[in-house]
């Protein structure tokens, strides 16, 4: 069973979601994927409370690292680049083409930038973090507006 609730935070209302496996779903309020629940969802709030906890510790600067069970349902590649992507410092930013380096794979760039895109849990999994090869911005599930607004809220709080 699928639980959910939405979280108010600094970048808008989240849609946070998981099971008894774990956290499996953080959704922006505008951007890409759309913040409804699935029909067959059930609303809840304790299920998620623990990672409900640490957005809030995350936002207001006091939590650097996550430590929540979760669940990706996700290909082998894409496994790769979410723990690869896990692993870049709180603060800190790499290029599209230095995580596919990190995993071995430097020719693979574009492909990591899809599993990028494709992370169920950002913010928890923070690709945020990863930029164009030039520095600048790339696209991001909640806009790019709310990656800089992360990136900015990681700066403060360094």
């Amino acid at each position: 069973m699928t639980y959910y609730r939405h979280m108010d935070c600094p970048v808008g209302r989240l849609l946070v979601a998981g099971d008894d496996a774990g956290l499996s779903l953080i959704r922006f309020p505008k951007g890409s994927r759309p913040d409804v629940p699935e029909s067959h969802w059930v609303k809840a709030r304790k299920p998620l409370e623990e990672a409900v906890h640490q957005l809030e510790a995350y936002f207001a600067g006091k939590l650097k690292n996550f430590s929540l069970n979760v669940y990706l349902d996700v290909t082998p590649f894409q496994k790769k680049v979410l723990t690869a992507l896990q692993q870049i410092p709180y603060g800190e930013t790499v290029s599209y083409g230095e995580l596919a380096e990190k995993i071995g794979n430097p020719l693979a760039s574009r492909a990591v930038g899809q599993a990028n895109a494709r992370n169920p849990i950002p913010i928890v999994i923070p690709c945020h973090r990863v930029v164009g090869s030039n520095g600048t911005l790339t696209g991001f599930g909640g806009g790019i507006g709310v990656k800089q607004a992360l990136l900015d809220l990681e700066q403060r709080h360094r």
